[in-house]
């Protein structure tokens, strides 16, 4: 079932929206800065084992992502998660001149692959043990991730 950009009012009419976090309530808004940030390092990780970037290239994709305003996540948000990254040994960075300016480049190490490739078998190792679809379910249906999904 194809979803539209909507919500239903006090008054029970749906009534159509722009995907913006200004038009959420509070709370709502709360939930959706949790799940964001909940996801942050594996996104970030993940990021990073597609190519070498630095912080500003990955808040700018995550950016370009992002069904909500553009300010989700901020450079506070992003820069603390590359570092803790960089600390627990997934990631490494390097400094890189690029004209008067020095970027940090990061790149994914052997142990952030592993890291990664765990995380993709305790899902798959789930449903092999009798695990419902409900993850998938809930991603399905909150994320769009069927092909028919969407007009």
């Amino acid at each position: 079932m194809a979803r539209k950009n909507s919500h239903v009012t006090d008054t029970g009419k749906e009534e159509e929206w722009g995907c913006q976090i200004n038009n959420l309530n509070s709370y709502d808004k709360k939930l959706i800065k949790g799940f964001m940030r909940g996801f942050a390092r594996i996104m970030i990780l993940w990021l990073i084992s597609k190519s070498r970037q630095h912080g500003y290239e990955i808040m700018t994709q995550i950016h370009a992502s992002s069904p909500l305003d553009k300010k989700m996540p901020s450079a506070s948000m992003i820069y603390p998660v590359l570092h803790k990254l960089e600390k627990e040994g997934l990631v490494i960075g390097t400094w890189e001149h690029h004209g008067k300016r020095k970027v940090k480049y990061y790149e994914i190490t052997d142990e952030g692959n592993k890291s990664l490739n765990r995380i993709r078998q305790i899902a798959a190792h789930g449903k092999k043990m009798g695990a419902t679809d409900l993850w998938k379910e809930f991603m399905k249906d909150m994320f769009f991730l069927e092909e028919d999904m969407g007009d």
